[in-house]
């Protein structure tokens, strides 16, 4: 596999490479399973750049790059200077020269772009406001452990289709010819950009943009998001009020057609009460579910959560293959 050094973004990677990631995240779990070490990268050191706060992405890359026996330092946007008393590209100079590989979750996608230029190392995007794409390969090997296959498959993105992660979505299905919609309202659809570089590096996906909840049918899974993005500002009321009719729900999974449609959703989903904000939410807007329903999460929660679990293996395969010698 000859994959870019860094992991920045899907378009960086051939369908080729993003399938043999996909294995290789699967391989990898099952090890895992089998309790089979795999310090393969025994003595190198690793540093996680965390300016957005985090449980799943912090998590796996801690736990993968323990397992493969790196030592791993992280560093929170409250500990370093990154941006403020010093300039992107000297931080990613300073810290190319101590570790061995770098991930970055934070908000511009530029800032990922100019560590990786000047870091000397590997620099893995744990997200920006503009890509999401450690997630998308966790994503599709959820799918593939579910159906067997990508071939034939036809996923269906329900909500804010401009923010990172229906960016990824819609452009990492299209690489993997994956048949693709994203149903939003027209003021929430994905940039133009975005859907020109879906088209560039299509593989044969069918790639539909709407604002009609009927184009749901015969979708194999429906993918949800939270509504509001960190660090976004806007009129929450307002969002609700435009994106509550795309709530994933027991009426909009019936539309699909189909009795095996799967739902998946990146967490953290607002389906409850049982968080402060989600709370929060009720006492003031009178919603106590979101951009999915409780039951329809309950239901489809053992692949949420399997989907969860699958962010530690499939960056554990993107870090390995950015770090293995040969």
């Amino acid at each position: 596999m000859n994959a870019p050094l860094s992991f920045l973004k899907e378009v960086d990677f051939s369908k080729e490479e993003l399938l043999e990631l996909i294995d290789l995240s699967l391989h990898f779990k099952q090890l895992k399973k089998e309790k089979t070490p795999h310090h393969y990268l025994e003595g190198l050191n690793i540093a996680l750049i965390f300016e957005k706060t985090s449980t799943r992405t912090r998590s796996a890359f801690t736990v993968a790059g323990q397992d493969l026996g790196m030592q791993v330092t992280y560093l929170g946007s409250d500990e370093i200077q990154l941006g403020r008393k010093e300039s992107v590209a000297d931080t990613a100079k300073v810290l190319g020269s101590m570790f061995d590989g770098i991930e970055y979750r934070g908000f511009k996608q530029e800032d990922v772009e100019t560590l990786a230029r000047y870091a000397g190392v590997p620099v893995w995007n744990g997200l920006t406001d503009t890509w999401h794409p450690t997630q998308m390969i966790a994503d599709f090997m959820t799918l593939k452990e579910v159906f067997g296959s990508l071939e034939g498959l036809h996923i269906a993105y329900v909500g804010d289709g401009r923010n990172n992660v229906a960016h990824s979505l819609l452009v990492t299905a299209a690489i993997l010819g994956v048949n693709i919609t994203i149903i939003a309202p027209a003021s929430l659809q994905p940039e133009k950009e975005i859907v020109a570089l879906a088209e560039q590096h299509n593989n044969g996906a069918l790639i539909k943009i709407t604002d009609e909840l009927e184009a749901v049918e015969g979708a194999d899974m429906l993918y949800t998001d939270v509504w509001v993005s960190m660090g976004e500002e806007i009129d929450f009321k307002e969002r609700i009020d435009l994106l509550l009719p795309y709530q994933i729900n027991a009426e909009l999974l019936a539309k699909t057609g189909k009795t095996n449609t799967v739902v998946m959703h990146c967490l953290p989903a607002f389906h409850d009460r049982k968080t402060e904000i989600g709370l929060s939410l009720y006492e003031k807007y009178g919603l106590a579910e979101l951009e999915i329903t409780d039951d329809i999460f309950q239901k489809h929660s053992p692949i949420i959560f399997q989907e969860a679990e699958n962010r530690l293996h499939s960056i554990k395969a993107i870090m390995y293959y950015s770090l293995k010698e040969g």
